[in-house]
């Protein structure tokens, strides 16, 4: 923990330094996706991010050191997908040294240590408003000149991903860059959509194990957003919709078997920080495919999958968790609808769009391992 000096003492210190500095940046306003008119200093140099994997985004938009403007962040990245993790520690191992906060939600963030960072602004994911307001983090920040911004994409990723980019875009100075991903991310999702369009094909119903095996209890699924949207998006059916009215939710057992799906797709990821040897199915960046297999394997015998119909034709898959938090989520899109409607995308490969992603964008090279089928042998 950094050692930091009273809130009004630091106040004053940011006043005093705002007085006699020389201003070396413009004053911009813009529109969070909170719908929150924000005034700062453009470009941000000192930039603190309230999660560790919005990393993802300044990664696509200054690749070549996107640690570059990075005075702080959540300690979340290292533990939520350490895979990449550890590719980003490779490439850029001044990260290690970056220091780290608690979390709005959960009441841990210290706005003493934030303000010894000086930063010009905090990126916060949308989720975390509320609790940011109900401990008055935001006036806090705001007493020291400390501007929030939101950002989203785990709410709403399909709403919410291209004006979150072209914010940080505006923040960093970076709109060409972030206008040449959403030209990217808007022509692959298209290769899905426009087929679907056109086919008007019968929909499978599709069952999202959100997390699958990461506890015992069953099970975590989405609503009518993120992966639920992904799923509509790829021509499939969610067997959620219309039971879970959020973003997130829970399933029964009992409603999965009633359902009956066609598919069933397990998010996973290697969570050994926080369910070590966990039942969870690790797929990513160089993942062990073969324990992978056995794993989503072993996930057909709970009760929730009794008899269903995904289990028996061998549609029970695993993909990547972290699509649902990142600005990647159209080829999650493309792979969903590869194994929805094979004999409409045959021609499409999900692994040829991620690997041009990382080519283009992404200061790391790509390794295939981000989702599995029982299919595959």
């Amino acid at each position: 923990m950094l050692s930091s000096p009273p809130v009004k003492i630091l106040l004053g210190m940011l006043i005093s330094f705002a007085c006699c500095a020389t201003a070396v940046a413009d004053d911009i306003s813009i529109t969070d996706v909170a719908g929150r008119q924000v005034t700062l200093d453009a470009p941000a140099e000192r930039v603190i991010l309230g999660e560790g994997r919005q990393i993802y985004l300044l990664g696509l938009l200054e690749p070549e050191d996107p640690f570059a403007h990075v005075v702080g962040w959540r300690e979340d990245f290292s533990q939520a997908d350490p895979d990449n993790y550890a590719r980003y520690a490779e490439r850029f191992p001044e990260i290690e040294d970056i220091p780290t906060f608690g979390g709005f939600k959960d009441g841990t963030f210290d706005v003493e240590q934030a303000a010894a960072l000086n930063p010009d602004v905090v990126l916060m994911n949308i989720e975390a408003k509320a609790a940011t307001e109900d401990a008055a983090y935001d006036d806090k920040l705001a007493q020291l000149g400390i501007p929030i911004v939101y950002v989203d994409f785990r709410e709403d990723p399909l709403e919410h991903t291209i004006p979150s980019m072209r914010i940080i875009g505006q923040i960093m100075d970076d709109e060409e860059a972030a206008e040449a991903f959403i030209e990217f991310a808007e022509t692959e999702l298209a290769r899905v959509t426009d087929v679907i369009a056109e086919a008007n094909p019968e929909r499978p119903s599709v069952f999202i194990d959100r997390a699958g095996g990461y506890s015992d209890e069953c099970c975590m699924s989405f609503g009518p957003a993120n992966f639920g949207d992904y799923v509509t998006l790829a021509g499939g059916s969610n067997i959620a919709e219309g039971i879970i009215p959020n973003s997130f939710g829970n399933l029964n057992p009992e409603q999965i078997i009633a359902a009956n799906p066609d598919h069933v797709v397990v998010t996973g990821g290697n969570w050994d920080a926080y369910v070590p040897g966990g039942d969870w199915v690790g797929v990513g960046p160089g993942s062990d495919m073969q324990q992978a297999h056995a794993k989503l394997e072993a996930l057909t015998e709970r009760t929730a999958m009794t008899g269903i119909k995904a289990v028996e034709s061998g549609n029970f898959h695993a993909i990547w968790h972290q699509f649902y938090n990142s600005p990647y989520y159209f080829v999650a899109v493309q792979q969903l609808a590869k194994w929805l409607h094979p004999e409409l995308f045959e021609d499409l490969d999900p692994n040829a769009t991620m690997e041009e992603l990382h080519e283009r964008f992404l200061p790391i090279d790509y390794e295939p391992g981000y989702w599995i089928s029982l299919h595959d042998d």
